[in-house]
């Protein structure tokens, strides 16, 4: 990453595709990730202090010279890091844990759904950028790539979310999911989101503008397509899943590593080894939740109950030996079915027994 490149994105002056290089550079290692926030740390406090004089301080009435006026400048430098500091933490507090979906501004504001009615979104300038519902969110228009600005979408354990994008391409984000996206696509350029978690695709056809999902180490290319993404990041592999179209995997480091899918077909990108595999599939199994289902096929029980985590905001602690080595198969409507609906449908098979107390489930051995 070049000094060049990061203060152009802070200024707000990169290209979409400067945007997609640095964005790709920090998604590489933690220890870009956090030598970019550091980077932009240090940007927005030297911006504020380059302004910042000791005469704006109200609570200092004397006009000092020397040491001790250098001493109270670096004060009050100290005392906007620690503001800026908290301003950081408390931003990305009730991002990150709020149980509530949630949208992350290009500006820093944060919106909340729940309600009833039909609201507006604004962007700062006060322009209409999109229409807010109660469970989807539908952006409209385009701007010039210079102008592309990031929202962030965080939708809960326990919740699921739509959202249509302003090309028209619509979005199925299922619990546990994060999605960092333009709020209205540039004319010129590739159209590129990134995910965390699992998402239900439906891309608007656009041949002169593919659409890339980043996910993980692993990058997913399309021009028009139904496909289902699976990145969450307590896993280590990414799954893409092809109903209609096609679509192409490869790494994210490595464009040249690539497999292109056709329909019923699953490509998984392996972290460990780097490498991708890809076998047929039934592609409505995978998009089954989009229609709220739990579709299971020989899925073990460690997976299950990760999907019965996110789906039903818990935490299962099992302790019961025999069940960690059992496979299930079966569909369960989300809807019609509670935790311990599920549970007890499991425990027919294999006899266990659970407790719950508050949001954790604790999974012990028949008595």
């Amino acid at each position: 990453m070049t000094s060049e490149l990061l203060n152009k994105y802070l200024s707000n002056e990169a290209s979409e595709q400067e945007v997609q290089a640095l964005f790709e550079w920090i998604e590489a290692s933690e220890e870009n990730k956090k030598q970019f926030i550091n980077a932009k740390k240090a940007w927005v406090l030297s911006s504020i202090a380059t302004d910042l004089s000791i005469d704006s301080v109200s609570v200092i009435q004397m006009k000092p010279k020397g040491k001790i006026r250098q001493y109270l400048q670096y004060a009050a430098v100290f005392l906007v890091l620690l503001g800026f500091g908290t301003t950081i933490f408390l931003f990305n507090s009730k991002f990150e844990t709020s149980k509530e979906i949630v949208l992350a501004l290009g500006d820093g504001r944060l919106e909340y759904f729940g309600g009833k009615n039909q609201t507006k979104l604004l962007n700062d300038k006060g322009d209409l950028i999109a229409k807010k519902f109660r469970d989807q969110i539908i952006y409209f228009g385009k701007v010039q790539d210079e102008k592309v600005n990031y929202n962030t979408l965080k939708v809960p354990y326990g919740k699921r979310f739509k959202l249509q994008l302003s090309d028209g391409t619509v979005v199925s984000l299922n619990s546990g999911t994060t999605l960092r996206y333009p709020e209205q696509f540039g004319i010129n350029g590739t159209r590129n989101i990134y995910l965390t978690g699992e998402a239900f695709f439906e891309v608007a056809k656009d041949k002169s503008h593919p659409f890339i999902v980043h996910a993980n180490q692993a990058n997913i290319e399309v021009l028009g397509t139904k496909f289902n993404v699976s990145a969450y990041p307590e896993n280590p592999t990414v799954n893409g899943t092809l109903l209609e179209g096609s679509i192409q995997m490869y790494e994210a480091v490595n464009p040249s590593n690539a497999i292109l899918l056709v329909p019923n077909q699953m490509a998984t990108w392996q972290n460990n080894s780097k490498k991708i595999v890809i076998k047929e599939v039934d592609p409505a199994f995978y998009a089954a939740w989009t229609k709220g289902e739990l579709a299971f096929k020989d899925t073990p029980f460690s997976t299950i109950a990760k999907i019965i985590q996110r789906t039903y905001d818990v935490e299962i602690i099992n302790e019961n030996s025999d069940l960690a080595k059992q496979s299930f198969t079966g569909t369960i409507k989300i809807s019609e079915s509670s935790v311990e609906n599920i549970l007890d449908l499991l425990k027919r098979d294999t006899p266990f027994n659970y407790s719950i107390e508050k949001q954790t489930i604790t999974i012990t051995n028949p008595r």
